[in-house]
């Protein structure tokens, strides 16, 4: 079964997923989810990763982010998150072995009306799966970062959240925000949807269509589908959802492939 490849395009938000090896709950104490967030901060600092969204479950994370025009960020970022977490876990419960599950998955998608769906999934992670009613209540994602912004250690790129969605000021993103998470528990909104999590590209047609038009060759065999509210661009064989065997080299950035815009 094929790999999660990721297929990087400057200039497109990335919806990034990486589970834990086998499905592990490795992340199911705090301060192992706080570590992995404290690398992220790192991440952020090193190679200026523009984070717009993120959540540390107890055994997967998601993560979305803005790549303007590096080649490197993403790959480095991520390099930096799962290489550290995964040694400083390895060495303090003296395990051997993969920590994280073959290679993170990445979907671009589409700003607009698809983004804020795809935000909204991922602060509803923890209460589709039953461990809290509301995502105030979970510590380790974003919702609380955007409700009560930091001073210090700040991970959300603020400035760049809001402007996305067109707002001038982040006051403004921040109450649509807190109305938008409150409409969703309200309409009950629990349902999985696998386009965030599957696919290479999902939003418009047209959107979507440009994504395979830029990935040049790499596209052919691609398939464009409409699932539910959105279209998506998927890979020829399920990437994501496999068990895979440790490889070294899993999170090297040399496996990911570059497409120019």
């Amino acid at each position: 079964m094929a790999r999660a490849n990721r297929h990087f395009i400057p200039g497109h938000v990335w919806h990034l997923t990486h589970r834990c090896h086998k499905r592990e709950f490795l992340l199911k104490f705090g301060k192992d989810r706080h570590r992995w967030m404290q690398w992220l901060y790192e991440a952020r600092k090193r190679y200026g990763l523009v984070i717009l969204n993120y959540v540390v479950t107890s055994n997967h994370i998601h993560l979305i982010v803005y790549e303007k025009d590096s080649r490197e960020t993403i790959p480095k970022s991520i390099q930096l998150l799962a290489g550290r977490t995964g040694q400083e876990y390895n060495q303090r419960k003296k395990r051997k072995g993969a920590f994280w599950e073959d290679r993170y998955h990445a979907t671009a998608i589409e700003t607009g009306e698809h983004l804020l769906r795809c935000i909204i999934y991922i602060d509803m992670n923890m209460v589709r799966a039953g461990v809290v009613s509301h995502p105030e209540q979970w510590d380790h994602g974003d919702y609380n970062e955007i409700q009560h912004p930091r001073r210090k250690n700040i991970l959300i790129d603020y400035e760049t959240l809001g402007k996305l969605f067109g707002f001038t000021n982040f006051d403004g993103f921040q109450e649509a925000h807190r109305r938008w998470v409150e409409s969703a528990i309200s309409n009950n909104k629990m349902e999985r949807e696998q386009s965030w999590t599957r696919s290479i590209a999902t939003g418009s047609r047209r959107y979507v269509e440009a994504v395979k038009f830029q990935m040049g060759s790499f596209g052919v065999g691609r398939q464009i589908r409409k699932k539910g509210e959105n279209f998506e661009l998927r890979e020829i064989q399920s990437p994501y959802n496999a068990v895979f065997d440790a490889e070294k080299d899993d999170i090297d950035g040399g496996n990911t492939w570059f497409w120019n815009a």
